[in-house]
């Protein structure tokens, strides 16, 4: 009896049915040439779109870098606007001043970042070697230099090329000068354009939307451009202010390379989250302890002391009209970012992270939480209030 309700209770995949005879399965011929013809389209459309994308990406990259600068600016274009200056006008003047600020900085400084870049490239491996050296001897270790040069994929003719192309001009990056003037001349020009036509495109965007849509699209539109243009200029300041004193200090130590090591710890440490500040200082302290161990811990000290004071003092008042951006979604951000467009991209990719987390704060519903859910934030509130309580 057992085995006949087992029996019953399993399924028949005999392929019959009930009566014994066996099930036919067919396929429409027209429905497998459409099928095949649809699949074949599909995939035709995703190579066309992959090989549109790899043809346009610089350009691409240059229009996102464009909008970028776009946003950041139009707070100083709307300010100017307010004197009763016309907004393509003031959107000029903005873009002059920021023109005239770079060329002055390449004149003043231009040849000696380049001269220091390309000395602190060639240095790599003497850098490794005395900083290897160095932890050796101070901590009774056995690093090998040559594993360290292998595992970093470090070689004499590699080095010795790129620190050429360095010295052979700052912005190694473009194949000539007419290429890189067309590219900074596209870059502003959109720039321009976004800065300038912005109320002229959002009424245009708006006009394609339904009356209720258009207040909603405007708003997002306005809280998105604010935020993430408030957010650009608040780490270029920041990055500037970190640059100048990280430079200034290493200057005043006689560290070598100080020009090329504080920018980049102020770029590095606005730019790249979590691990930026962190990451920012390494490099000069290692620079430092190679040229004398007492620098390396001076630079220490001031790296900890400087983010102190920046959390504390530069960056409540620099940041108070931006939001904050998770840690996980940041560092998300600059990976996406940096596998398509290389270093420059994973610089932009926090801005951008910024501007589609306005409009999903602007745009998207919060409801409110069940009081389980309250219970257990409260909960946690009150241990951490406990845990800082008893370390203060």
């Amino acid at each position: 009896m057992s085995n006949q309700g087992s029996n019953q209770s399993q399924p028949d995949i005999s392929g019959k049915s009930g009566e014994g005879t066996n099930w036919e399965f067919s396929v429409s011929r027209r429905f497998l040439q459409r099928s095949i013809i649809t699949v074949l389209i599909l995939v035709v459309i995703f190579q066309l779109v992959e090989w549109a994308f790899n043809k346009s990406k610089d350009f691409l990259f240059l229009l996102l870098l464009a909008w970028l600068i776009g946003i950041a600016i139009t707070p100083l274009v709307e300010r100017l606007t307010k004197f009763g200056l016309k907004r393509g006008l003031s959107t000029f003047l903005v873009l002059l001043a920021l023109v005239a600020f770079i060329v002055g900085f390449i004149a003043s400084f231009g040849q000696l970042l380049a001269s220091q870049l390309a000395s602190l490239i060639i240095q790599i491996p003497s850098l490794i070697d005395g900083f290897a050296s160095w932890l050796n001897t101070s901590f009774n270790l056995n690093l090998s230099t040559q594993n360290i040069k292998e595992s970093l994929n470090l070689s004499n003719p590699q080095i010795v090329s790129f620190a050429q192309n360095i010295a052979g001009g700052l912005f190694g990056v473009v194949t000539s000068v007419a290429g890189f003037i067309f590219k900074i001349f596209t870059l502003l020009l959109f720039a321009f354009y976004f800065a300038s036509e912005t109320p002229k495109l959002r009424r245009s965007i708006a006009s394609w939307l339904p009356a209720k849509q258009q207040l909603v699209f405007t708003t997002v539109w306005k809280v998105a451009t604010e935020k993430t243009g408030g957010f650009v200029i608040s780490r270029v300041i920041l990055a500037a202010l970190n640059s100048i004193f990280t430079s200034v200090f290493l200057l005043i130590i006689d560290v070598p390379y100080w020009l090329p090591l504080g920018l980049f710890t102020g770029i590095i440490s606005q730019f790249i989250p979590t691990i930026g500040s962190y990451l920012g200082g390494i490099i000069p302290a290692i620079v430092a302890v190679v040229n004398d161990p007492l620098d390396g811990l001076l630079v220490i000290v001031f790296v900890t002391i400087y983010q102190q004071i920046e959390n504390y003092l530069f960056t409540p008042r620099v940041s108070s009209l931006t939001m904050d951006i998770h840690p996980a979604v940041a560092f998300a951000s600059v990976i996406v970012f940096a596998s398509f467009f290389g270093p420059v991209g994973a610089l932009i990719g926090v801005p951008i992270a910024a501007a589609v987390i306005a409009l999903i704060q602007t745009y998207g519903k919060r409801y409110e939480l069940i009081p389980e859910l309250h219970y257990l934030q409260n909960k946690e509130d009150r241990k951490s209030t406990r845990l800082n309580s008893s370390h203060t």
